[in-house]
């Protein structure tokens, strides 16, 4: 007699239930961090002044909070047929407004910074601005070239730690020719991100140190198996032993 080989039972868990049920809704599902993070991005860019410097990390959370939003949004967008001409529609908005922006912005300030002690800051607002399109375009790009939403996730969540780490600020202290030489300031009193964090402006140890924490965390976040994580929730590892 022949004997057929029975399916172990799938375990169900709440975690497993919950990914499932995002995943049957999937098609629209990026809406839900999209929304959030065109209207916190329209409030801190249009509504709010611009602003420098970060009081407390409540503040940092909000500024960054846009972009905490966007790469869930940009994993979970649809790969649609029309993905070449969605990745030129960003190129020409780029071309069209945020380079047009930012030279406006820089001519404000040369016409302004003798009279103006905040006249940088619209600069390095809009700066930031930039950064953020330019990760997100790459994950665009990825994405619609084919990447799944699990991959398309850690490389976002690693360049958020990226951006975050403070690499700009230890580049600005070391190659500003601002400064001649040994009269480069001891501690990086501009990096706010930081001083929240540790309760001061930091030393360039200090920044060193966040700088590598941050891209160690931004390491290990890709390396972490979160496809097959998700499988495993969808039961599609079982489905490929047994199908």
């Amino acid at each position: 007699m022949t004997t057929t080989a029975t399916p172990p039972p799938t375990r169900t868990t709440g975690g497993g239930n919950l990914i499932r049920t995002l995943y049957r809704h999937r098609r629209w599902l990026w809406l839900v961090f999209a929304v959030p993070s065109a209207v916190l991005a329209l409030l801190i860019m249009v509504v709010l002044p611009p602003d420098q410097t970060l009081d407390n990390v409540g503040e940092w959370l909000f500024k960054v909070s846009p972009f905490l939003f966007a790469v869930p949004a940009v994993a979970l967008f649809p790969q649609v047929r029309t993905a070449p001409a969605l990745i030129a529609l960003a190129v020409v908005g780029y071309m069209a407004y945020l380079d047009t922006e930012m030279v406006m912005r820089i001519q404000e300030y040369g016409r302004t910074v003798e009279t103006d002690p905040a006249a940088f800051v619209p600069v390095y607002q809009f700066e930031l601005f930039i950064v953020t399109f330019i990760v997100l375009f790459a994950l665009m790009a990825y994405r619609l070239g084919g990447a799944r939403t699990a991959n398309v996730l850690k490389t976002g969540i690693a360049g958020i730690l990226i951006v975050i780490a403070g690499l700009n600020d230890l580049t600005f202290w070391a190659l500003n020719e601002v400064w001649s030489a040994g009269s480069r300031p001891d501690v990086l009193a501009w990096a706010s991100h930081i001083v929240v964090f540790v309760g001061g402006p930091p030393s360039v140890v200090t920044a060193v140190v966040f700088m590598l924490v941050h891209l160690v965390l931004a390491a290990v976040v890709l390396l972490l198996p979160l496809g097959r994580w998700i499988d495993r929730a969808l039961d599609l590892e079982t489905s490929r032993r047994h199908g």
